[in-house]
């Protein structure tokens, strides 16, 4: 098996109540359906991608620019996938 290295991807949260648990819990089912480690980085501080606890820590409000980094085979996948959750505001958006 061979690893495809470290993928980074910048976010921003867009739906009004930033990641609280909900978004949180899409985040972290997400990643762990992929092999690949993630780490989120926003104010100073990198948090596992795949904790949901660790994840609210972080208090991402809505306007927030999130650092997404995955490490391992594909990575490119999750953060793609990744970018589309926080690009469709995790469903909460009105339209």
């Amino acid at each position: 098996m061979t690893s495809e290295g470290s993928t980074s991807a910048t976010v921003v949260v867009i739906n009004p109540s930033g990641l609280h648990a909900r978004p949180c819990h899409a985040l972290v089912s997400l990643a762990l359906k992929h092999g690949a480690d993630l780490s989120i980085s926003y104010g100073g501080r990198t948090v596992n991608g795949k904790s949901i606890l660790e994840l609210m820590t972080l208090n991402a409000a809505q306007g927030a620019e999130l650092t997404l980094q995955a490490d391992g085979e594909g990575g490119a996948a999750l953060l793609a996938e990744m970018a589309e959750l926080f690009a469709d505001g995790f469903g909460e958006l009105q339209h």
